[in-house]
C-alpha cells in the first residue's frame, strides 16, 4: 500500500491518525479561580452556586456523576424526603409520591447536570493536589495523560464513603466475596451469609430473603441498634430471625472465609460455629478517602480523618481551601452528616469566596436519613 505523499497526494488516514494521537499526547495545563472536585450532589449544587455567581472555575470528577449512590442495589430508597435531599432549587419529584429510588436520583442529578449546562471533567481523577505559592498545583490524570491545573482556591466535595471497610481476615479476597450488594435475584436458591447489623446488612438480608436466597448474618454486637436501621425493616427482619427464616447469629466474628463456608467466632461462649456460604456479603460500612486532603495539608484528626475547618465559612486550616459535603464528617463512626443537612455548606463557601459575610442558615439538629452501612 502507498503511504502518505509519495505522489504528492495528502496523508492518508492512519497518518492523520497517528499525527493526531500524536498531538493530543501533550499534556494541558488548565488555569482556574477555584477548582472543584467531586461531582456527588453536593459537588453539582456546588458548581451550580458558582454559575451562578459568575465565579470561574474547573469541575473535575474520578469516575462518573454520582458514583457513590451508583454502587447502591437497585431500587434502593432513601430515607432522607426528596425535598430534603433536592439540590439547586431543582425540585425532586417522583410518579409515585414516594421517597427517591437510587435510579430516580441518579436521574435527577444527570437532569441538573444538563439544566445547567454544567461542564463536568468525568473519569478524571486527581493523584497530586498541592500548595504552589498562594494558591494550589492539581495533577490529574484523563485517559492516561497528566493535567495540570492551577488554581487560586480549591473546593473538596469528595464524599464520605469511597471505599468500604474491610475485615482484614483470611479470604476474603476470594472470588464469591463482596462489599457490595448486586441484584438480589443473584443470590436466589444459594447460601449467603451478610456480616454486618446496620442498615445496610438488614436490608440486605431483607431483600435477599424475599428474592430466595438463604440467608443468614452474622453481627458482632448482641442486638441491633434501632438508630442505625430504617424503623420499617427492622421488625419484619426480627419476625423472619424468630421464624427461623433467616439465620443470626450474635455476637460473632468472622475468623476466617473458606470456598463453602465461613468460621465464626462467637464473644460469648468462645466456640467456632462454620456457616454454608456460598457467597459472602461483608456490610460493614465505608470509608472516606482523605488522601488530597491530606496532601494538600489540611489538619485531620486521628479518628475517622476528620478535617478541620471552619464552620462558618467551611475553610480549612489551609487557606484557600475549603471542603463541603459529607467529606466534612470523614470516616464517620456514626452517621451525622448528610446530603440534607450539607446544602448550607454551599452557601457559606459561595459567601466566603465572594468576601461576603457568612450565612445565618440554621441547620436541623435532628437525625433524619439513616446512614447506608
Amino acid at each position: 500500500m502507498f503511504e502518505d505523499s509519495d505522489f504528492g497526494f495528502r496523508p492518508s488516514l492512519a497518518t492523520r491518525n497517528r499525527q493526531l494521537a500524536t498531538s493530543s499526547m501533550i499534556a494541558k495545563e488548565f488555569q482556574t479561580d477555584v477548582l472543584l472536585i467531586g461531582a456527588g450532589p453536593i459537588g453539582l449544587e456546588m458548581a451550580v452556586a458558582l454559575r451562578r455567581a459568575g465565579i470561574d472555575y474547573l469541575h473535575l470528577e474520578a469516575k462518573q456523576i454520582g458514583h457513590t449512590i451508583s454502587w447502591w442495589a437497585p431500587a434502593t430508597r432513601f430515607f432522607s424526603s426528596n425535598e430534603r435531599i433536592a439540590i439547586a432549587g431543582v425540585p425532586l419529584r417522583t410518579v409515585d409520591q414516594l421517597k427517591a429510588s437510587r435510579e430516580q436520583y441518579l436521574q435527577y442529578l444527570l437532569d441538573v447536570v444538563e439544566l445547567f449546562d454544567l461542564k463536568v471533567r468525568t473519569y478524571e481523577p486527581i493523584h497530586s493536589l498541592t500548595r504552589q505559592g498562594d494558591g494550589f498545583r492539581a495533577i490529574s490524570m484523563a485517559r492516561g495523560l497528566e493535567q495540570t491545573i492551577t488554581a487560586r482556591r480549591v473546593s473538596l466535595a469528595t464524599g464520605g464513603t469511597a471505599r468500604p471497610r474491610m475485615l482484614d481476615g483470611p479470604g476474603e479476597d476470594l472470588p464469591h466475596v463482596s462489599h457490595y450488594l448486586q441484584e438480589p435475584y443473584h443470590y436466589f436458591g444459594r447460601n449467603l451469609l451478610i456480616v454486618g447489623g446496620r442498615n445496610s446488612a438488614v436490608e440486605a438480608g431483607l431483600r435477599c430473603h424475599n428474592a430466595g436466597a438463604n440467608v443468614s448474618l452474622s453481627y458482632r454486637r448482641a442486638d441491633f441498634d434501632q438508630r442505625s436501621i430504617k424503623y420499617w425493616l427492622l421488625p419484619e427482619f426480627n419476625g423472619l430471625v424468630a421464624a427461623g427464616r433467616i439465620g443470626c447469629h450474635t455476637p460473632t466474628c468472622v475468623t476466617r472465609i473458606t470456598p463453602d463456608h465461613v468460621t465464626l467466632h462467637h464473644q460469648g461462649d468462645g466456640k467456632s460455629i462454620d456457616v454454608p456460604a456460598d457467597f459472602v456479603l461483608a456490610m460493614i460500612g465505608y470509608e472516606a478517602d482523605m488522601t488530597l486532603a491530606r496532601q494538600a495539608g489540611i489538619s485531620l484528626a486521628a479518628a475517622g480523618d476528620t478535617p478541620t475547618f471552619n464552620p462558618e465559612t467551611m475553610e480549612t486550616d489551609v487557606p484557600g481551601l475549603y471542603i463541603a459535603g459529607t467529606a466534612v464528617g470523614g470516616t464517620q463512626a456514626r452517621y451525622q452528616v448528610f446530603i440534607e443537612n450539607c446544602h448550607v455548606h454551599v452557601e457559606r463557601i459561595i459567601a466566603a469566596l465572594r468576601g461576603a459575610a457568612p450565612p445565618t442558615t440554621v441547620v436541623r439538629a435532628e437525625v433524619t436519613q439513616m446512614p447506608e452501612t
